[in-house]
């Protein structure tokens, strides 16, 4: 149920998660769960100690990087820093050194170090023409970055890289490279609705 909520109602799953740590704390995938739940809500803190709860369980070293990323929204950079360089990242699979490089950046930028997390996120990952399940973030990231740091038109052809990967819509590519070609979109639906009661007030003017 925890993880069926998450993307629709953060808030729900993360009371179900409350309920479900009640009943079942010794199990290592409601704590896993409540820590998605957690960090899906911002609780930044309380997603931090569930993770590490679960980690101690089980061992498995996957939830390193969002335990990273917890101690960036924490307010600590320099830890998830740290976390960045922890021998733990070597044993994690390819899907995960792409997110713990995409926290390293992130917390580079939380620092003001915006040209280093420009460097993080340079990588055989991001200039491999292949397509991959974090392909469009890290293109996007990197795009972001570039953005930031004033390089608009190196920025605007990572955007368009990240749409071309984006084939479920995990990121607003499309938009930030609409954005930055001038392109306004216009909503129709609206637009009809104030024609139609445009129309009605003329008629009303003619009777």
């Amino acid at each position: 149920m925890v993880a069926r909520l998450l993307d629709e109602d953060p808030e729900g799953a993360y009371g179900y998660s409350r309920v479900a740590l009640r009943l079942a704390s010794r199990v290592a995938a409601v704590r896993e769960a409540a820590g998605f739940a957690a960090y899906a809500t911002q609780k930044y803190g309380e997603a931090l100690a569930e993770f590490r709860a679960a980690k101690r369980m089980t061992g498995n070293i996957d939830l390193w990087p969002v335990m990273a990323d917890c101690e960036r929204g924490l307010g600590r950079p320099e830890k998830a820093l740290d976390m960045a360089g922890a021998p733990e990242v070597h044993k994690l699979d390819k899907a995960g050194q792409v997110e713990m490089r995409l926290v390293a950046a992130g917390a580079r930028r939380d620092m003001g170090q915006l040209d280093a997390a420009i460097v993080t996120l340079q990588s055989p990952e991001l200039a491999s023409n292949s397509v991959q399940p974090w392909t469009a973030r890290l293109r996007y990231a990197y795009a972001d970055a570039l953005l930031e740091a004033g390089r608009e038109s190196e920025a605007r052809e990572w955007f368009a890289k990240a749409v071309e990967a984006d084939r479920d819509g995990s990121t607003d590519a499309s938009d930030r490279l609409a954005e930055l070609d001038g392109v306004e979109f216009v909503d129709a639906l609206a637009e009809d609705e104030d024609q139609g009661e445009g129309g009605d007030t003329a008629e009303e003017e003619k009777d």
